[in-house]
């Protein structure tokens, strides 16, 4: 039985990681952030959906299926002491599945590549 992964639930933590890296795609942007040494570990992850999105069940629908891809893809693309947020579009609740699966396995492959010197600061 796979370990569950560990979710970012502070505020703080969610904007350190908008300072990382990000990657758009059309299903759900992607934001990276690789933490310090001293607070190393397995990676985390968030979700979000703003309300440009729809209500409250579309949010949630777009949560769930953010949530789906994120524990099948993971596990073997995710990197340790990383910081991930995946943040919901008003296509994730609609798009299928393996064009979302899709959508995360470009986006991870783009902040992966990107070097920590070039991420975006603020």
């Amino acid at each position: 039985m796979p370990v569950s992964a560990a979710t970012l639930k502070k505020r703080t933590e969610f904007l350190a990681a908008a300072r990382g890296a990000k990657a758009a795609t059309p299903g759900l942007v992607l934001q990276a952030r690789k933490r310090p040494e001293a607070e190393a570990g397995p990676y985390r992850t968030g979700f979000t959906a703003t309300r440009k999105i729809g209500g409250a069940v579309a949010r949630n629908r777009a949560k769930r299926r953010l949530r789906a891809v994120a524990a099948e893809l993971m596990p073997e693309c995710g990197r340790m002491g990383y910081d991930y947020v995946l943040i919901g579009r008003a296509d994730t609740a609609n798009r299928k599945y393996d064009a979302l699966r899709e959508d995360l396995k470009r986006a991870l492959n783009r902040v992966h590549r990107t070097p920590e010197t070039e991420s975006r600061k603020k």
